[in-house]
């Protein structure tokens, strides 16, 4: 028998746009009350609004995930709103794109402080909480680039690798706390990071979508919690 998500707690990252804001809405429609956090505020604002719209529970924290400081304080502040957290999306992420010799240093550090180090950070203020209470899942989203380095993502490529290698082992840490760590690696999802401006709405249609990946997110936490499939070195792919 599934796990019934209802009044459960989620808190997610990057929650303004395109996998999270899927996720989030994903969730809701679940019964879970969702925390949002993301950089930009009014986006998270209206989000909570809307899901409240539908009767759902949601609360937001403004937050750059690479400063541990504010994360440590949007957790305290969504926990003390919605009550203690039962799933976390690891979610935030950059992604910028060049040549080895091109891409500056700052690019590099920019992408391993958010796209791994936020996951760290945030993992850090919401892991005591599920110990505690012996349970819990944890969801990080990495990218196939973390699976394959491809030409012009060496950075970003690099970032998601570490994302898979930090999952694994964490999973392996904190499953006798009967906590699940997955981590998911799809190829291309059509978000504002990945919109290339130049594809009409039809060849969009052709790769994944925010949608789709909430969807799998939310079968995955549906699973009893005494099944548990490794999921880092599995990858979706689009069929064009």
């Amino acid at each position: 028998m599934g796990q019934v998500l209802t009044e459960k707690t989620a808190i997610i990252t990057g929650a303004g746009r395109g996998i999270g804001r899927a996720t989030a809405l994903a969730l809701a429609n679940e019964g879970v009350a969702v925390g949002l956090i993301a950089r930009t505020e009014k986006e998270i604002e209206q989000l909570a609004q809307e899901i409240r719209s539908l009767r759902g529970r949601a609360a937001f924290a403004a937050a750059d995930v690479s400063d541990p400081k504010q994360v440590e304080s949007a957790v305290q502040k969504l926990t003390e709103e919605l009550g203690a957290i039962d799933i976390l999306i690891n979610n935030a992420g950059i992604g910028k794109y060049g040549k080895f010799m091109e891409l500056e240093t700052e690019d590099w550090q920019n992408m391993l402080n958010i796209n791994l180090m936020g996951m760290v950070h945030t993992t850090k203020a919401v892991l005591p909480q599920m110990i505690e209470k012996q349970g819990g899942d944890i969801v990080n989203i990495s990218s196939s680039s973390g699976l394959k380095g491809t030409k012009g993502s060496s950075a970003y490529s690099a970032s998601k690798f570490a994302v898979l290698g930090m999952s694994e082992s964490l999973m392996q840490e904190v499953r006798p706390d009967n906590i699940r760590v997955f981590a998911l690696a799809p190829s291309r999802v059509i978000t504002s990071m990945t919109d290339s401006g130049n594809e009409t709405d039809e060849e969009k249609q052709k790769f994944m979508q925010p949608e789709d990946i909430a969807e799998y997110i939310v079968s995955q936490l549906k699973l009893d919690p005494r099944i548990f499939i490794p999921l880092s070195k599995q990858w979706a792919t689009n069929p064009f």
